[in-house]
């Protein structure tokens, strides 16, 4: 197996603070936008998201949640392994909000899809936004495409792009990993 880094922690902080200010010019004050993270992996670019808005746009209260889809994918129950879901924490309703829902990896879109039923528990958003840090655009199973993107990238389908943040990783580091079959 080969690994090549695609994204190191300068490059990372470099494109969050610009999908940030895409968010600001698209949505203002967050007055009436919500950001969700998908868990497990992509709460940890939603939080730094979140909190680099707060921060820029200078608002303690933007309204955030992490969404668990484990209930929600089309593959449950297909598994021999029992799912343990994580944490729910989503205290508002998202009526008639806007959402810009964000992961690490957009790959199939499955997960999306997961999550679009997912959020329907919760309100009918006026509008819902995709925020990915990698989009791997020629592995698509559904029409989904992100709104915006860290970086995109080819790969194969052996391919495994492997997000690492050093909350969970000890480090900030995004590679993708090449079977050499």
């Amino acid at each position: 197996m080969n690994s090549k880094k695609v994204i190191e922690k300068k490059q990372l902080e470099i494109i969050i603070d610009r999908l940030c200010y895409e968010l600001i010019e698209n949505h203002g004050d967050f007055s009436n936008t919500a950001i969700i993270g998908l868990q497990p992996r992509g709460i940890y670019l939603s939080r730094r998201i979140h909190d680099r808005i707060s921060e820029i746009v200078k608002r303690k209260n933007i309204l955030y949640g992490e969404l668990d889809i484990s209930f929600y994918r089309d593959d449950f129950r297909r598994g021999k392994e029992q799912i343990i879901p994580s944490e729910m924490n989503i205290d508002f309703t998202v009526q008639d909000k806007k959402i810009v829902i964000v992961d690490d990896v957009l790959y199939t879109g499955r997960s999306i899809r997961a999550a679009l039923d997912a959020l329907t528990d919760f309100g009918r958003p006026v509008k819902v936004e995709l925020l990915v840090l990698v989009d791997r655009r020629y592995s698509r199973h559904l029409p989904i495409q992100p709104d915006y993107v860290g970086i995109s990238v080819d790969t194969r389908a052996n391919d495994k792009v492997k997000v690492e943040w050093k909350e969970n990783a000890k480090q900030d580091l995004v590679h993708i990993i090449t079977n050499s079959k």
